[in-house]
């Protein structure tokens, strides 16, 4: 079983920024609230307010597989259309003691 880790950030259009941040609680909630999701933090840069700082954990592929149709399928899916996504994605088997 290989975790996976994505780690990047966003760019929100001005146009869109209030109605990305509003609906960032819900999608915080619900990703925290999947099976799988050991991490979750989107967090607004310090000098870019339209920028966000993106990382995620999951236990498995499969796990990040079923967040990734979520989202696609959510509200907030629908309110991020126009982000631009800078993401790299990694997978990592556990450390065997």
């Amino acid at each position: 079983m290989s975790k996976v880790t994505l780690k990047g950030f966003i760019l929100v259009p001005e146009s869109d920024l209030e109605n990305v941040k509003s609906q960032l609680v819900t999608h915080r909630r619900l990703t925290l609230e999947e099976p799988g999701c050991i991490t979750f933090s989107v967090t607004e840069h310090t000098e870019n307010p339209l920028r966000f700082d993106v990382y995620e954990e999951f236990l498995d592929k499969l796990a990040f597989e079923y967040h990734q149709q979520r989202v696609k399928n959510s509200l907030w899916g629908k309110v991020t259309t126009c982000v631009e996504r800078h993401y790299e994605i990694f997978e990592s088997s556990p450390v065997k003691k």
